[in-house]
């Protein structure tokens, strides 16, 4: 069996943690794909952040992309068995907006927009991962609302926005390898590459 991964970047765009993820999900029958939603394959650095959410929100967007990212994934799934999607933050919101496509699974890691696209029912098993805190609006309630998703799995884990990057102020080793084995499980992968974030 064939298997495909796309996965989404935060606003920094495809930068050493996206890469690590890529590695994460590699083996000789899982193919893993970062896709740049930057033209230019941009990447900023974590002290640009506000320069680097700008720059998303107004030369991206969480519309522009789905046409590109639907033609991408439908033309994959024409070559692969399975087809699947991991976003992050920003990417966590535009793949929980293309979870009605015929995917095999979706995993949103940290997508805080998605409580603005809760009109969005997806068809296939989709995994939420929500962090225990979000300074811009109450994660309890937003885990309760997508509870009530029939295809939906949310999972909530300690720490902040961008916990799973070691590179994030924010990051929670803990949290970061408890998400990487449910990611995994949910995926059904065994781990090839590395495992563990670096020390």
């Amino acid at each position: 069996m064939k298997r495909k991964i796309f996965i989404l970047h935060e606003i920094y765009g495809v930068n050493d943690f996206i890469k690590m993820q890529a590695e994460a999900y590699s083996n000789a029958k899982t193919t893993v794909e970062c896709i740049s939603l930057y033209s230019d394959n941009r990447i900023f650095p974590y002290e640009q952040e506000q320069e680097a959410y700008e720059y998303f929100i107004n030369e991206v967007g969480f519309d522009a992309p789905l046409e590109k990212l639907t033609k991408i994934i439908l033309e994959a799934r024409t070559h692969y068995d399975e087809v699947l999607l991991i976003g992050f933050s920003v990417g966590a919101t535009l793949a929980w907006r293309l979870s009605t496509l015929p995917l095999q699974g979706v995993v949103c890691v940290y997508g805080s927009r998605i409580r603005q696209y809760l009109d969005v029912i997806p068809s296939c098993p989709t995994l939420v991962i929500l962090p225990s805190h979000e300074k811009s609006f109450n994660v309890h309630e937003l885990k309760e609302t997508l509870d009530a998703f029939p295809s939906v799995l949310t999972r909530q884990y300690l720490g902040q926005h961008g916990f799973m990057d070691f590179n994030n102020a924010n990051y929670c080793n803990e949290s970061y390898l408890q998400v990487q084995a449910e990611i995994s499980q949910f995926f059904d992968i065994k781990q090839g590459g590395q495992s563990n974030a670096p020390k």
